[in-house]
């Protein structure tokens, strides 16, 4: 933790030694740290309690926690530099492997500045199906994952499209990105335009993608205060689910089990837009393989080759886990308090949980920290205008997971016109709860018949998280 420096002005005929101001130096900065951390952990502006960055900047997302021990800043540092390489065509002397085929060449190309990326080429990309297999699916020879995870991969495109290649190989498809706009109105007449992607996908020979292939483009999410997300006892999670409705509140939420490549067996997922990665290790390394086309020891190539090490991929899993959240601001405001009373009121919050407490984890500052990361890690019907009619593990077309909203208020800060939602197609906080749909469709309604200053202080509550 960085403090400012301090001055301390002694009059000529105080006689203090050295060791007596050396003494009173150390006694105000030890001081100083326990109030501070002390007040980290007692103040409610601190989300992610001692893991807490105070910075509301265009920086806010790149902040270790300050109470990291010197071993995991360590590991902050060599992660981030692996965060930061960029692949090239092999063979080169550092970082190669990229490819043939890819959609970005390293973590922070999509990633920028670990906030969420830009519905656009190079960023977005496109998870495909074959929906003709689905329904023979379990009774094929396909492989176990690939049965489990409902996804039947698409033939010359696999499960993602790669629409970007090295010199010499062609793109698995060209993807144009249109947009669809369309018009409506609040409950007191005020008008207001939603918009949603469209996709171009033509294939190497000149062909259009199949209409029988499921198309689910996806931004790429926010990595800061992953680890802290990864720390949340399972079963505070489980907890939460209610996938039977059984108190009738239309809210049904239930946990995705989801395959962990390493213990080879089904466990909770956590991490992806539809919760179908178990931890940061295999989300990593799944990134690397599907976005870079970078094999490793988790998805080797068919011969068990690999392109990066072990410690470059537990480098990376290890930037996501120790990065900060952000803190709260304006808490105080009567129009932030007043929007957070709204968002209550509109049953928000029995998806966007507000508060965990974290348990054990590979890094022990993350442990036992009061966090308010607004998400429930849960799937949730959100309708048909946000479905992508394409399943994942026990996710279906139209379930999505809670996203966290900790430091949502800064997503255009850190990155201007980054958009909401698992696409981007939301560019205000306002189109996001007006996509809200299924469980959601009463909080949206609630919001939609809401007059426009009880919209505007809503609003202003999630700008101050």
């Amino acid at each position: 933790m960085r403090f400012p420096s301090l001055s301390i002005l002694l009059p000529k005929r105080w006689r203090f030694s050295v060791l007596s101001i050396l003494t009173t130096v150390l006694t105000i900065t030890v001081g100083i740290f326990l109030s501070v951390s002390v007040s980290a952990r007692l103040s409610p502006m601190a989300s992610a309690g001692d893991a807490t960055t105070f910075n509301r900047t265009s920086s806010a997302y790149e902040d270790a926690p300050p109470n990291l021990t010197a071993q995991g800043i360590e590991d902050h540092d060599l992660g981030d530099e692996a965060f930061e390489e960029a692949f090239v065509l092999t063979p080169g002397h550092e970082n190669a492997g990229l490819g043939p085929v890819f959609n970005n060449a390293s973590c922070v190309g999509c990633h920028i500045r670990n906030g969420r990326g830009m519905p656009e080429p190079g960023q977005l990309l496109l998870r495909v199906t074959d929906t003709t297999a689905l329904d023979d699916l379990q009774k094929s020879a396909m492989d176990k994952v690939e049965r489990l995870k409902n996804a039947p991969p698409v033939r010359g495109l696999g499960n993602q499209v790669q629409d970007f290649s090295v010199v010499g190989t062609t793109p698995e498809a060209n993807v144009e990105i249109l947009w669809k706009e369309e018009a409506g109105s609040y409950g007191d007449g005020m008008p207001y335009r939603l918009r949603s992607p469209q996709f171009n996908v033509t294939l190497p020979d000149g062909d259009p993608l199949p209409d029988t292939v499921a198309v689910s483009p996806r931004i790429p999410p926010h990595v800061y205060g992953l680890g802290l997300l990864e720390a949340i006892p399972e079963a505070d999670i489980l907890a939460l689910a209610d996938p039977d409705d059984q108190d009738g509140d239309g809210i049904s939420g239930r946990p995705n089990r989801v395959w962990d490549v390493v213990k080879q067996e089904l466990t909770l997922g956590r991490f992806g837009w539809k919760a179908n990665a178990p931890n940061l290790l295999q989300q990593s390394a799944e990134a690397y393989v599907n976005d870079m086309g970078i094999t490793n020891s988790l998805f080797p190539a068919e011969d068990g080759s690999t392109e990066i090490d072990d410690a470059t991929l537990v480098a990376a899993a290890a930037y996501s886990q120790t990065l900060a959240a952000p803190a709260r601001t304006l808490m105080d405001d009567p129009q932030v308090m007043r929007g957070e009373k709204l968002f209550s009121d509109a049953s928000c919050v029995a998806c966007h949980v507000s508060t965990f407490k974290t348990g054990k984890h590979k890094y022990p500052s993350l442990e036992n920290q009061d966090i308010h990361p607004f998400t429930d890690m849960l799937l949730h019907d959100m309708g048909e205008g946000l479905a992508d009619n394409r399943p994942d593990f026990e996710a279906n077309g139209q379930e999505w997971r809670t996203p966290s909203l900790w430091g949502v208020g800064l997503a255009q800060t850190v990155l201007p016109y980054s958009g909401y939602l698992h696409d981007g197609r939301a560019r205000t906080f306002e189109e996001a709860i007006l996509w809200h749909g299924g469980e959601a469709e009463n909080s949206k309604l609630a919001f939609d018949r809401m007059p426009k200053a009880d919209r505007d202080a809503l609003v202003r509550f999630l700008q101050s998280l």
